[in-house]
């Protein structure tokens, strides 16, 4: 069944005096209002306004009507905040998979940069070696040689830029699990 724009205006109208009530109800003001007014309900037959059995009969059917009024709006907050738990635990469950995808994101970056590591060592003993038979006559071979070098501090510059992210990525993670602890 759809509710028209009036009839959900109407509900809100409705809810947001539910809540007034349940918010009162819970308050101080509640508890000094019942108090003088039990207060004043049995000083009536002790000044001999009203009979006693009159009073404790008004009282008596008073007191039930809110009792089942109070019920009503208990449950109402019940039913309000079990249905905010399962908002949050659906928030909790994709905050969840984001992590456990960013975790399998770093896991790979992570053999990556192992794998860039292991090549600049291969590329750093090759130069390594070429120095060493290279002559002093050969221009080209130091050319390349330089170059060799020169893309082997790129890629630890790369290296390097990878690892900050994963260490951003790790913080985004241990803020990720702090918020969902909290």
């Amino acid at each position: 069944m759809r509710l028209t724009e009036e009839n959900q205006e109407k509900l809100s109208v409705l809810e947001k005096i539910a809540n007034g009530i349940i918010w009162w109800v819970g308050s101080i003001q509640s508890l000094v209002f019942h108090t003088i007014f039990f207060i004043v309900c049995f000083a009536l037959p002790i000044f001999n306004i009203v009979e006693f059995e009159h009073m404790l009969l008004v009282l008596t059917t008073v007191v039930s009507l809110e009792a089942i009024y109070l019920a009503i709006f208990i449950q109402m907050s019940v039913n309000k905040s079990s249905e905010h738990i399962e908002d949050l635990k659906e928030d909790v469950n994709e905050i969840q998979e984001d992590i456990d995808e960013i975790q399998e994101d770093i896991d790979e970056i992570q053999e990556d940069i192992e794998e860039i590591q292991e090549d600049v060592e291969e590329i750093q003993e090759d130069v390594e070696e070429i120095s060493e038979d290279e002559d002093d006559d050969d221009h080209s071979e130091r050319a390349r040689t330089v170059m060799l070098k020169s893309k082997v501090t790129n890629n630890k510059n790369d290296i390097k830029n990878l690892k900050d992210k994963i260490k951003e990525l790790e913080g985004l993670i241990e803020s990720l699990k702090k918020e969902e602890e909290q």
